[in-house]
């Protein structure tokens, strides 16, 4: 069956509707939630392979196999020691394109080392339970010994080249408006870790920076048809964000932002600035989005070009649906009567949406609609 197209979305660089957008609440009933593995330690992030697999990672320090036909893998060897330490761990997990030619995979995991963690991400060949050739092709300069604020969500461009949200570490929040470093940031290498040359800060002291301003980015996708970069991050207590990503970029943070400390301090009074771009969408009070994909399958046929999030803290998969002029017009929670973190969402080759629960008994569940 051919894949209905996809509504264009249009580059937005305002925020007259953002934060004023109708939602509504869906019960489970309207879809089909199916439990298809349980007993994961907080997974994180996941990935479909060729094979009809499914790579799953726990913050823990171990990444699974999902069979279809024979459920849950014991933890797969190789994986390297993480520091699971607060927020911080084994993290997301993504294939390469070509993986049916190279069988390679690309994981970002916190990276002990002295003077604390950083992000980091590793390529690797998977086969046979097992991962091999294991190689770190980043490191982030943001060695900082606490357990906040890693980022680390991956995605690929049309081009092949590998984004990287990197969190600002937390108490580490000014630095994400220097570009010579990696604190909150999103960078952009290839596969074999080097520097685009058409980078913004190719020629700097941190010459992978693709965008900056950034607090905890732990969604990130590029829009299937548009191929635009389209990232969500975690405000402090208020002003979570969906922003959509260019090159060279200021996203403002800490110096604008919708929020506040958790203790209600102010860290900003300014919402705008001069520089400093707008989100496309934000919300207050904080839902705690993670994991973000834009739909594009032949199940749901209404909901294509829609952006799915997920929310750890109002435990929902949450639907956006955008206008003819690429402005987000409505909202919609599913999965409420659950009651589960959702961490991560990907679409499956088959059309069904796939969710991961950040739980100490975490699942995988595949949502279909009901028939």
């Amino acid at each position: 069956m051919m894949k209905q197209p996809i509504k264009r979305v249009a580059k937005l660089t305002a925020l007259a509707f953002a934060g004023a957008v109708a939602f509504s609440s869906q019960a489970t009933e309207d879809v089909t939630v199916t439990e298809l593995a349980t007993g994961l330690n907080h997974p994180w992030g996941m990935t479909f392979l060729p094979t009809g697999e499914v790579l799953i990672t726990e913050r823990s320090g171990q990444m699974r196999a999902f069979n279809f036909a024979s459920g849950l893998s014991s933890p797969l060897k190789g994986v390297p020691q993480v520091a699971a330490n607060n927020q911080g761990g084994l993290l997301d997990v993504i294939a390469d394109p070509d993986f049916a030619n190279n069988q390679t995979i690309y994981f970002c995991y916190s990276r002990p080392t002295e003077g604390g963690s950083s992000s980091s991400v590793a390529s690797a060949t998977y086969a046979a339970g097992e991962l091999k050739n294991v190689k770190d092709i980043f490191i982030a300069d943001s060695v900082v010994d606490n357990g906040f604020h890693f980022g680390c969500r991956l995605a690929f461009d049309a081009e092949n080249d590998l984004y990287i949200a990197l969190g600002d570490r937390y108490k580490y929040m000014k630095e994400a408006q220097n570009t010579d470093n990696h604190f909150g940031k999103i960078v952009r290498i290839g596969k074999d870790g080097g520097v685009p040359s058409d980078n913004p800060f190719a020629e700097g002291k941190a010459p992978e920076v693709f965008s900056y301003g950034h607090r905890n980015v732990q969604g990130l996708t590029v829009h299937p048809e548009t191929g635009e970069v389209w990232a969500m991050e975690h405000g402090p207590k208020g002003g979570d964000e969906i922003n959509l990503i260019k090159a060279g970029n200021n996203y403002g943070w800490p110096v604008i932002t919708y929020g506040i400390d958790y203790n209600g301090d102010i860290i900003s009074d300014k919402t705008h600035q001069d520089g400093m771009e707008q989100p496309v969408l934000y919300w207050n009070p904080s839902i705690a989005p993670s994991g973000m994909t834009f739909y594009n399958g032949d199940v749901f046929k209404a909901w294509q070009g829609d952006l799915l999030v997920g929310a750890l803290k109002f435990r929902h998969l949450r639907r956006i649906s955008f206008n003819d002029k690429g402005e987000p017009v409505s909202q919609t929670e599913y999965l409420k009567d659950r009651n589960e973190r959702i961490r991560d969402v990907e679409v499956g080759p088959n059309g069904f949406i796939y969710l991961l629960t950040d739980e100490d008994n975490g699942k995988l569940l595949q949502v279909t609609p009901k028939m």
